[in-house]
């Protein structure tokens, strides 16, 4: 007890610290920006009359954008993009709060082994765990996007080969092509009817999506649509480039099947032998969870078996990348 209490009175001590250094550093940034504010007045006062006018504006546009970057900044932290929240499956604060609850759980089952610095895996698992679910989300709706996107090429391809316009062909694939493309190409058909530019709308969704592929056809389009030239064959080109990449993507993940089915095998074989050893003997398996020691075994062998799996995964993922 005496030595969680030490735990929380250093938390404690470190919060007042950021506190304080946070008060401090909000104070000193205001008088900054008076200053700058006195000084822009009293060199725009002799040559603009209205400048005082449109000072206030400046800086709170000027506010506006540190709070935006402030919010990214925050959001990046457990790898939540706020432009796609729309696309995620769950809202960022039910992803949050699972991942507390799960470290909040692991820090309990954990404590006879670490004792009071078993509550570091609370702020660990409400950042680790999110960006995880999200990296996880992310990356596979980046492959169905890859893998889907010759064939919505292809469709824009032969629409625009039959003489309809290419706003046309972008709807067409925003009604046939099969989720998420359709979803992509449905929002990037609402931003045109919005009055929003084709290159700028193209530009806004290869930034969402972060694909390299997606990049090239919006400056494909881009510059067709500024200096001209033939599109079907640039696009046909761009599509068996994009077959060509997942092709070697999917051979690469088949070659290093043997390696994942290892890492299962090996991540199962444990918790298998756990449950055996329970019912046929509960009274030996009860130490681990009774007994200090056996507490401290099996705490152990939990954080040997994430490891390894973590760096399993690791390698795998290099030798794919």
């Amino acid at each position: 007890m005496s030595r969680l209490l030490l735990v929380l009175l250093l938390f404690a001590c470190l919060g007042l610290t950021g506190l304080g250094l946070s008060s401090l550093l909000i104070v000193s940034l205001h008088a900054r920006n008076e200053r700058r504010r006195e000084r822009i007045a009293a060199a725009t006062a002799p040559h603009l009359p209205a400048g005082r006018e449109v000072l206030p504006s400046l800086f709170r546009r000027g506010g506006e954008r540190r709070r935006e970057r402030l919010v990214r900044r925050a959001a990046g932290l457990i790898g939540f993009a706020p432009t796609r929240r729309d696309l995620y499956p769950l809202p960022w604060w039910a992803v949050l709060g699972a991942a507390t609850t799960l470290g909040r759980v692991a820090a309990g089952a954990l404590g006879g082994l670490l004792g009071a610095p078993s509550i570091l895996l609370v702020p660990a698992a409400a950042i680790i765990l999110p960006r995880a679910f999200f990296g996880w989300y992310d990356a596979r709706r980046s492959r169905t996007l890859l893998q889907q996107m010759p064939d919505a090429l292809a469709m824009i391809v032969r629409t625009v080969r039959v003489g309809i316009p290419m706003q046309e062909a972008i709807q067409a694939v925003a009604r046939e092509s099969a989720q998420p493309t359709a979803q992509e190409f449905a929002l990037l058909v609402n931003r045109m009817r919005i009055g929003m530019p084709l290159e700028e709308a193209l530009g806004e969704m290869a930034g969402r999506n972060r694909l390299p592929e997606y990049r090239f056809f919006a400056t494909a389009l881009s510059l067709q649509s500024q200096t001209g030239g033939g599109l079907t064959e640039t696009l046909e080109s761009l599509a068996d480039v994009i077959r060509k990449r997942v092709a070697l993507r999917a051979r690469g993940y088949a070659l290093a099947a043997e390696a994942r089915t290892s890492a299962g095998i090996l991540a199962a074989l444990p918790v298998l032998s756990g449950i055996g050893l329970w019912f046929l003997n509960r009274a030996y398996m009860d130490k681990l969870f009774t007994d200090p020691t056996g507490e401290k075994i099996f705490g152990a062998a939990v954080l040997s078996l994430v490891f390894g799996l973590l760096v399993m995964r690791g390698i795998i993922q290099r030798s794919l990348s």
